[in-house]
Formats: C-alpha cells, sequence, structure tokens
C-alpha cells in the first residue's frame, strides 16, 4: 500500500513513463505505421522493432548530442531497413517519406504529453528530491534538455553511462544513493512491472506503476504499492492540489 507520509524522494523511469504516459513506444510506433498505412503487419512491425532496439544496443549509432527528434528518425531507419531487405516492404521513393512522417508523428505525441504533465512534474520538484533512472541510449541529457526538462531531476542514472540496465536492482539502488536518503523514503515511478517495479521493490523503495498498453511482458496479476492508469493521477496520489 502507497504511503505519503513516508516518501521524502522520488525517482522517475524515463522512456514509457514520462515520454508516453505508460504507452509501450512499440505500440505509440505502431499506430504511426497505421496511420501512414505502411503496408506491413503488427507481427512483422514487432520483428523489426526488436531489430532496431538490439541493433542500437550493440552499436554506436546514438550520439550524445542527439535530440529525440534525431533518436526516433534513427529507429525508424533501422526498422524500415530491416522491412526492406527482408522484403516484408518494397524500396521505393516514399521510403525516406515515411521515415520522416512516423519519427515527427512520434516526437510530437511525446512532446505534447510532456508539456501537458510538466505542471505535476514541477510541483513534485517542489516538494521532493528527485533522480531519473533509465534505459537509454547515452543521450538522455539532450533528450531531456530539448522537452526543458533537465532541471527538473537532481541527477540522471542512464544504463548506457553506468553500465548497468534495468532489471537489474543495482541501476535503482544507484538512484537510491544519489537522492541519499533510506529507500524506504523513496518511492519509484515507472510503466514497467517487470523492468521498474519488481526491482525497485527488491531495493526497498516504494512504487507507483503507470500501467499502461505494454509489450505483453508484464505478469498479468503483477501489482504495485500504487497502481495508476494515467500520469496525471499523481496529482491525487501526491496530493498536490492540497
Amino acid at each position: 500500500m502507497f504511503d505519503i507520509s513516508k516518501v521524502k524522494g522520488v525517482i522517475f523511469d524515463y522512456g514509457g513513463t514520462i515520454d508516453s504516459n505508460g504507452t509501450h513506444w512499440a505500440e505509440v510506433l505502431w499506430s504511426a505505421y497505421q496511420q501512414f498505412n505502411i503496408p506491413v503487419t503488427k507481427e512483422v512491425f514487432r520483428e523489426a522493432y526488436v531489430y532496431g532496439e538490439r541493433y542500437l544496443a550493440t552499436h554506436p549509432v546514438i550520439k550524445p548530442e542527439h535530440n529525440f527528434g534525431d533518436l526516433l528518425k534513427e529507429k525508424v531507419r533501422l526498422q524500415i531497413s530491416y522491412l526492406v531487405s527482408n522484403n516484408f516492404l518494397e524500396q521505393s521513393d516514399k521510403t525516406e517519406e515515411y521515415i520522416l512522417a512516423i519519427s515527427n508523428q512520434c516526437y510530437n505525441f511525446a512532446r505534447d504529453i510532456i508539456s501537458e504533465e510538466k505542471t505535476i512534474i514541477e510541483c513534485l520538484r517542489k516538494k521532493y528530491p528527485m533522480v531519473l533512472v533509465s534505459n537509454f541510449y547515452g543521450n538522455i541529457h539532450a533528450v531531456l534538455e530539448d522537452f526543458g526538462l533537465l532541471g527538473y531531476f537532481d541527477d540522471i542514472i542512464e544504463s548506457a553511462v553506468v553500465g548497468v540496465r534495468k532489471p537489474d536492482p543495482a541501476i535503482f539502488g544507484l538512484g537510491v544513493e544519489k537522492i541519499g536518503l533510506p529507500a524506504e523514503n523513496i518511492v519509484v515511478i515507472g510503466d514497467s512491472n517487470s523492468k521498474d517495479i519488481v526491482p525497485a521493490t527488491k531495493v526497498g523503495c516504494q512504487t507507483i506503476w503507470l500501467k499502461g498498453p505494454g509489450w505483453g511482458d508484464d505478469d498479468p496479476n503483477a501489482t504495485a504499492d500504487l497502481v495508476i492508469t494515467d500520469f496525471m493521477e499523481l496529482k491525487s496520489a501526491f496530493e498536490l492540489n492540497k
């Protein structure tokens, strides 16, 4: 059970939590594929998505200065390249149009969501020390700066920098160390039960699960100290209207 009276610090996940309100980014991208009538099935798209994520995890494509728009273009370019090279999609003059249209659509989606959420993040920042803990590509500072979020966090723990990835609980342990409070006085907010909630619980933190359309890898019976379905519910969870 979530106990607001014990909370003295906050750890946020980023991708899927702050930038998409609980929706897994594969689902956001797939919606854009559908909107622009990319002629592939969802099953094939998932193959392309996984290929792109694995490629980015092992190749230094993303540079520290890349903002989210740059990152999306690289992601979608890898996906489209996979689809073309495996004959799921024909190479054509539209290929580059697809990349730009999908990446721009998804960038605007994230920008609009973050714009709405900033009031909540700002209020939390005034009440608590906050640290970001994220599996990311080495460019999280540029992404946060582009969206006007960088100043809200006292520190940032990024997997590509510290060499530890979720679901290893050690990455949340680093976040707890940065805040400098007992884990029981820190709440972790994330969109993945398996990658955020379970490891955060193992280090002794309270947890809030932003449960949205996920990847399908979370136990349907999983839970957290508090489960919400909309980022804006944090307003009432933290009694920010008082």
